[in-house]
């Protein structure tokens, strides 16, 4: 009997010659090299941020230097490694301090979910804020603010209202797409439509609205992370913590997705259900987030392109990545909008459009378009 010879995949090749010669081929070098430089991004873009938050604490009305800032840290874990004030303590712990922490935890956790929810609907303009989730939560804000009708009472009013308002706006967009398949398509002009539909409705609200409703729906809409403390902070952290290592966890399944639903599906990764589980953990997310500090633009936009042309499309690399220049986003989003008019404070919601939309239109010329959503 004639027996007929494989011919090896080209893994198993590479693996044989490095076996017979004991050294790695040319192609595994470069991949080596290339994962490596994508590594230490990541490390110098979380040593800038933790220097930026030094740096950012200092700048204020208050002279304070970042050996001093670092100190009254370090004197909330040991204490007494530096002679300080208590004026100067609470104004870093208390004042600046949870403003900037805020802006880290949010400006990652939208970034993430934007990078993500543009892989699994495949479309560059994917994110919260174009999925009409950020217009939901403003929506439920403003039948608080007319028509008195809430879901938490006390402190929590506007953010009970804004959190369950876009959690449906959420869960109609996945319901819708599940009827259909859960196509990225149906998710997509699905979303577009509910944001339309709730500005819609928040301009007829704002319409009949007296004076100080109308001010409330305003403010509300410009986003703020000024009203966050350290126990809204914590709650904050908290979902993070929990959302953003879920949507991590499907990183290598989004790398495969992104040759077509077909393709992954060959290799074992139901594109529909990756889909789903994507949507809603990052709606969860977004719903607290955009709960706690209104709507907030263009972070989840802006700040995966940014990182796709420096990491590329690897998402194990790109999610984190996405994350950290999200939250330097606004972080210099924060400190344009507590400085530049001081003392008056403009929303962060509009310093970030600002930044965002020349920035956007820039990605737009040069033209960088990526494979996956085409």
């Amino acid at each position: 009997m004639s027996s007929t010879r494989r011919t090896p995949a080209p893994r198993t090749v590479l693996a044989t010659k490095r076996t017979r010669t004991g050294k790695k081929s040319a192609i595994e070098v470069e991949h080596s090299h290339a994962m490596w430089k994508k590594a230490l991004f990541l490390i110098a873009l979380a040593v800038v941020l933790v220097l930026a938050v030094g740096v950012i604490v200092t700048i204020g009305p208050m002279p304070i230097t970042v050996v001093e800032v670092y100190g009254i840290l370090l004197n909330t874990i040991i204490p007494d490694v530096i002679s300080v004030t208590k004026s100067m303590e609470n104004v870093v712990l208390q004042i600046r301090l949870p403003r900037i922490m805020g802006a880290i935890i949010v400006g990652f956790g939208l970034a993430a979910c934007g990078c993500v929810m543009q892989a699994v609907l495949k479309n560059p303009l994917a994110s919260p804020f174009t999925l009409g989730i950020s217009a939901g939560a403003q929506f439920g804000v403003s039948v608080a603010a007319v028509f008195g009708i809430t879901i938490l009472g006390g402190p929590y009013v506007l953010i009970g209202n804004a959190f369950v308002f876009a959690l449906i706006c959420s869960g109609i967009i996945i319901g819708l797409s599940g009827l259909k398949g859960a196509t990225s398509e149906t998710m997509i002009l699905a979303g577009i439509a509910l944001n339309y539909l709730f500005q819609a409705t928040n301009q007829l609200f704002n319409y009949i609205a007296n004076e100080e409703q109308r001010t409330l729906m305003s403010v509300w809409g410009m986003g703020s992370i000024s009203g966050l403390n350290w126990h809204s902070l914590i709650l904050l952290a908290a979902v993070s913590l929990i959302c953003v290592p879920l949507l991590y966890s499907k990183a290598w399944d989004l790398n495969l997705m992104t040759v077509g639903d077909e393709s992954a599906k060959s290799m074992g990764v139901d594109a529909n259900h990756v889909r789903m589980f994507i949507m809603v953990v990052s709606s969860l997310l977004v719903a607290v987030l955009v709960a706690f500090v209104s709507v907030i633009g263009f972070v989840g936009l802006v700040a995966p392109h940014i990182v796709r042309m420096l990491v590329g499309s690897d998402h194990r690399y790109l999610i984190p990545a996405a994350g950290g220049v999200g939250a330097m986003l606004l972080l210099l989003a924060d400190v344009i909008s507590v400085n530049l008019l001081a003392p008056t404070v403009i929303p962060i919601g509009t310093v970030m459009a600002l930044i965002g939309v020349p920035f956007f239109l820039y990605l737009i010329l040069r033209g960088r378009r990526q494979e996956y959503w085409s």
